[in-house]
């Protein structure tokens, strides 16, 4: 019997892409935002938590 090693999924992986590499990107976009406006941080966070959504949603999968 074999056993699958953990890691991210490799680019032929029949369940599509790895959900942490869209984790990363989306708190990527929380980088800086204490430098921007006050009035965008709400956008920011609404694209955030999106795209959490999406990735836990693909994860589930």
């Amino acid at each position: 019997m074999t056993v699958p090693i953990p890691g991210p999924p490799r680019p032929t992986d029949p369940r599509g892409p790895d959900p942490r590499a869209a984790v990363a990107a989306a708190m990527a976009g929380l980088d800086a935002l204490a430098e921007r406006p006050l009035a965008e941080h709400v956008d920011a966070y609404e694209r955030v938590h999106t795209a959490l959504g999406d990735a836990l949603a693909a994860g589930s999968a």
